[in-house]
C-alpha cells in the first residue's frame, strides 16, 4: 500500500457529501484527486497534499501538523502535507478539502500533452 486507504475513503466521502465532481488516480506514488481538470488534494503515504494557494499558504503553516509540501526536495508554495494528526478529527479532514475546494477555481489547469 502505497497511499492511506482508509483516508481515501474519508476523501471520498466527503467530497460526496459535498455533491463534487471527482475523479481519483493512481500517480507520483499516491492518490491524486482531480477536480474541474485541475489538481485538489492527495495521498502521499499516510499525508494529505492539500493544494491550497499561495495566499491561504504562510497561516496554514501555523496550524499543527501542516508541512510545507517538498515532493520534489524544495517547497512547493500554495501546496501542503498534512500529517495523519491534522486530520484525523472528521472536522479537521473537512477543513483542509474545503480549503482545497476554495483554491480550486483560481487554480490553473494542467496543460494537456497532445
Amino acid at each position: 500500500m502505497a497511499f492511506d486507504e482508509r483516508l481515501a475513503e474519508r476523501i471520498d466521502q466527503v467530497l460526496k457529501e459535498k455533491n463534487i465532481d471527482f475523479i481519483s488516480k493512481k500517480m507520483m506514488g499516491g492518490l491524486c484527486y482531480m477536480v474541474d481538470d485541475k489538481m485538489l488534494c492527495g495521498i502521499i503515504k499516510g499525508n494529505l497534499m492539500a493544494r491550497i494557494g499561495e495566499d491561504f499558504y504562510p497561516e496554514a503553516l501555523k496550524i499543527d501538523g501542516c508541512l510545507e509540501m517538498d515532493f520534489t526536495k524544495r517547497p512547493m508554495k500554495g501546496y501542503v502535507y498534512v500529517e495523519p494528526e491534522g486530520v484525523d478529527l472528521e472536522s479537521q479532514l473537512e477543513f483542509w478539502i474545503q480549503k482545497t475546494l476554495d483554491f480550486n477555481p483560481l487554480a490553473k489547469s494542467s496543460k494537456k500533452k497532445k
